[in-house]
């Protein structure tokens, strides 16, 4: 395949190449859009808004603190654990102004994840909100972590409030257990220490380290992609010339539900968003949907990122059907594969398309979308500008176009690396820039591009593969069906045999008959379940994604096999 073809696939308008280098490094970028944009919005959470300007002057006042009364210098690595509050993005900014690799956090790990992240990246400093603050006190004398700053939810809201919030989220719903971290600071002093103090700014080159983004682990131990200034630059100006003249610069009102600590997130609401001066509103816990929908009616939203799961929480809350959508006019999902089924029910809600899009922790990280305007269902669109794709078979050969093979791609977006790991490196990344995805792909005539699915997770029946993604977007057309998994479990006639996983919805008798005989009706022989189990939930990510990994586990350990 020649590095033209794709030249011609993408819409009037949008150039297929993007110069990677336009800003040296993310600082670069925040400068300006929060000149350009001063007075607009940035992020509001719990009520409060920052505005570009109001961003820029407290990331400065953090950044000072780091280097006017700690002992970090640039390169350090700051882990940073905040889910979606106005904290995140002061702390994040301010760290790449002093020159910090940041270092993102899940606040769900346990004790050991967090151990060993801290462990492996070397950190030596830690931001963190009060309520995993007791899991920081078990683990920091384990660590190199010296410096810690604590923050509450409310932190920055104006003074009554955040009394109120925090005061709530401590006493009443007890959501902040008890901690004795003598060393820390709290937030609000190390910002006042910052305040109005000179900013010594960095100046990365592109090739710097900017974030050690951890991936889940799902293979392993959790490792640690090494994303650079150019890496996180670059993907940034990828989006923006392939979603094209559809986002208003200055006016795009974004919901922001994936949490920014979140590879997915973090380059949409704190890059691309940021480039375009538009107002992200920060959902802090999008489980709980009642308080969701109920921020989502206090604003005319025009953008909405998320991923299937989400999509489908949401159209079953009658409230939330009752918004009004007439000022949405884009919705990307990305993270986990969407379900035919969950687009057009969400068509049918807010009246708009899902743009899904494809993308991994080690490509900063969108390798494809489908752009706004030209959407193909059942695709993961067209490869972002300057990104090259190819699929190979399981001897590293290049596969002819309509053959399913390995997807790999190469671009600017595509990491230095993964932290301290040659070895892991050199397994998914070739010298010359191609990196294997794990995914098995199709690349079509017309440059779009569709996902079978993860490579770990195919099934073997009988010599057949078999893709789960295939078996689940059927079984989720089935009335009833609310959330539902697929996997492959020993079988001693066909080395595996097809079990799926269904959680109906409330109040819905659907029964394993009825299961059995609607696979029966829409699939081949070989691709038929032969076990199915009924469950009140699945396992999923802190995004939302259904852990295979953890049901296959499950059903070996009832069979004893370690």
């Amino acid at each position: 395949m020649t590095d033209n073809f794709w030249k011609d696939k993408y819409p009037v308008g949008v150039a297929s190449e993007i110069d990677p280098d336009q800003y040296q490094n993310i600082q670069a970028v925040l400068k300006q859009s929060c000149e350009r944009f001063a007075d607009k919005p940035a992020f509001s959470n719990l009520g409060k808004t920052l505005t570009y300007r109001e961003l820029y002057a407290l990331s400065g006042d953090f950044a000072a603190y780091l280097q006017q009364h700690t002992d970090l210098q640039p390169g350090d690595r700051i882990a940073v654990q905040m889910p979606n509050v106005l904290q995140y993005p002061v702390v994040v900014f301010g760290a790449l102004r002093a020159g910090l690799v940041v270092v993102n956090t899940n606040p769900l790990y346990t004790a050991r994840e967090m151990e060993h992240q801290f462990n492996d990246s070397g950190a030596r400093a830690l931001v963190c909100l009060a309520n995993m603050a007791h899991l920081a006190e078990q683990v920091l004398p384990k660590t190199g972590i010296e410096h810690v700053v604590v923050t509450v939810v409310g932190d920055l809201l104006p003074g009554l409030k955040r009394l109120l919030v925090n005061s709530v989220v401590r006493h009443v719903k007890k959501m902040v257990p008890a901690y004795n971290l003598p060393q820390a600071v709290r937030f609000n002093r190390a910002m006042a220490l910052g305040q109005g103090k000179a900013v010594r700014e960095a100046n990365p080159l592109g090739e710097d380290l900017a974030v050690l983004q951890y991936t889940g682990g799902t293979t392993g131990v959790a490792k640690g992609a090494m994303l650079t200034h150019r890496n996180l630059v670059a993907n940034m100006l990828q989006n923006r010339e392939l979603m094209g003249n559809e986002l208003q610069e200055g006016s795009e009102v974004m919901i922001a539900p994936l949490p920014l600590y979140h590879i997915y997130a973090f380059n949409f609401h704190c890059m691309l968003m940021m480039l375009i001066g538009a107002h992200n509103i920060l959902i802090s816990n999008p489980r709980d949907l009642p308080a969701f929908v109920k921020d989502l009616s206090k604003y005319r939203f025009t953008g909405f990122v998320g991923l299937n799961t989400l999509f489908v929480a949401l159209c079953g809350n009658d409230a939330f059907r009752k918004l009004d959508f007439s000022a949405l006019k884009f919705t990307v999902s990305g993270g986990m594969a969407l379900q035919q089924a969950t687009a057009e029910r969400w068509k049918a809600v807010t009246g708009c398309d899902i743009a899904e899009g494809f993308g991994l922790t080690e490509t900063s990280p969108v390798v494809s979308v489908n752009p706004i305007k030209h959407i193909k269902g059942g695709t993961i669109g067209i490869p972002l500008p300057s990104t090259q794709c190819k699929v190979i078979d399981d001897e590293g050969n290049d596969l002819p176009l309509g053959s399913v093979g390995e997807l790999c791609v190469k671009g600017p977006q595509v990491m230095k690396g993964y932290w301290q790991r040659p070895e892991a490196t050199a397994e998914i990344l070739s010298e010359d820039g191609w990196l294997k995805t794990g995914d098995i792909g199709i690349i079509q005539e017309d440059g779009y591009m569709r996902i079978v699915d993860r490579k770990k997770d195919m099934i073997l029946v009988s010599g057949f593969n078999v893709y789960p993604n295939e078996l689940e977007d059927v079984l989720a057309t089935l009335p009833g069906v609310h959330q539902c998994a697929a996997i492959g479990v020993p079988d001693e006639r066909s080395g595996e045999a097809i079990k799926l996983f269904v959680v109906t919805k409330p109040g819905d008798s659907l029964t394993k008959e009825q299961v059995m005989q609607h696979m029966h009706d829409n699939v081949t022989g070989y691709k038929r379940p032969k076990h199915v189990e009924f469950r009140d939930s699945l396992p999923t990510t802190n995004v939302g994604k259904i852990l295979r990994r953890e049901l296959r586990d499950q059903e070996l350990k009832k069979l004893g096999v370690k």
